[in-house]
């Protein structure tokens, strides 16, 4: 998945996905051959468990 497709999955934009990568609050992308951030499941279950803490605080 990109991460686009990821961060609608969410309900967060792109630059917030990065953001939180840059300050490891999760794991950062594998990227393809192109340089692009590339996200599986794993991913977007991390991705997401993490968004549910902050909206649980």
């Amino acid at each position: 998945m990109t991460i686009t497709e990821v961060a609608e999955i969410v309900g967060i934009s792109p630059k917030t996905i990065v953001r939180w990568e840059k300050v490891g609050k999760v794991r950062k992308a594998k990227r393809d051959w192109r340089g692009w951030r590339v996200y599986d499941e794993d991913d977007l279950e991390s991705i997401k468990q993490f968004r549910e803490t902050i909206v649980e605080v």
